[in-house]
This record gives C-alpha cells, sequence and structure tokens, in this order.
C-alpha cells in the first residue's frame, strides 16, 4: 500500500515521502496513528498546502534537539547499585534507571531516546549515545558505582 508520510519515520523516511508498506502496517499503526496518509491525488494535493508548515515544524524540532543536545552532550550520570563479590551487579542498570537519574539532574529524556544496547551489568564508566533527532546524537557517561551499605 502507497502511503504518505506525515512524521519522519526512521525505518522508512522523512516528511512527505511516498513510501509502500505492508497493508497491514498502514492499516493498523500508520493510518489510525495519523503518522500517514493514502497517497492519491487528492491527498498529494493536500500535503503540498502543508509541506511548507511541515518543514517549519521540522525545522523547529531540530531546533529544540540541538539545544537540548548541547546540554545533554558529556552529561556524566552517576548510579549505584548493590554489586556482589565479582563486581557484578544483582540487577542490570537500564534505560529507565538512566532517564530518572537524568531526570533529578534537569534533563528531560525519554527512555526510549537512551540506545542501550543491553542493560548494563557490571560496574564501570560507559558510553551511551541518545537519539534526540536524526542525526543528534550526543553521548553521556553513565558510571555505575557500588551502592555503600549503611551499618
Amino acid at each position: 500500500m502507497k502511503v504518505i508520510l506525515r512524521e519522519t519515520i526512521e525505518s522508512l523516511g522523512t516528511i512527505g515521502n511516498e513510501v509502500s508498506v505492508a497493508n497491514g502496517y498502514a492499516r493498523n499503526y500508520l493510518l489510525p496513528q495519523k503518522k500517514a496518509i493514502l497517497a492519491t491525488a487528492a491527498n498529494r494535493k493536500l500535503l503540498e498546502r502543508e509541506k511548507i508548515q511541515l518543514e517549519l515544524k521540522a525545522a523547529k524540532d531540530q531546533e529544540n534537539a540541538e539545544a537540548i543536545a548541547e546540554r545533554i552532550q558529556g552529561a556524566v550520570c552517576t548510579i549505584s547499585a548493590k554489586v556482589s563479590e565479582g563486581d557484578k551487579l544483582y540487577g542490570s542498570v537500564s534505560t529507565r534507571d538512566i532517564a530518572d537519574q537524568l531526570k533529578t539532574q534537569g534533563l528531560e529524556v525519554g527512555k526510549r531516546m537512551i540506545m542501550l544496547s543491553e542493560p548494563i551489568r557490571s560496574l564501570g564508566s560507559y558510553i551511551v549515545p541518545v537519539r534526540l533527532h536524526p542525526g543528534i546524537k550526543p553521548e553521556i557517561t553513565v558510571k555505575v558505582v557500588a551502592e555503600q551499605e549503611t551499618q
């Protein structure tokens, strides 16, 4: 099924692109979420009129992402966790933990923006990219330290 994208979808394309997708993907996700519209002549004309507004919105989103990237770039996020004798964590540090720690520092980042390939399971320092916008991926440092037991 041919659809015209109303949002940039990383795996498909950018705003205004006409792409072919599976029928079910279009019917069950793209169209109900208003992320795309059917590729008809009338919708193409409608999109041409809206394209200027969409480009302005995309430019504004990119500017906001660049401003946030400047604040986030090089941020250090220290997370304390319980460890066993071999410096292995009892649990793991996930994107949610990192997002919560960044929130306490005043940096609003969604957990889905943090590009952690797998949860962190040992002590150390890790460089983790944060995807704010296509092409804008500042890196933060996540330090996992042993939790000090109080007696």
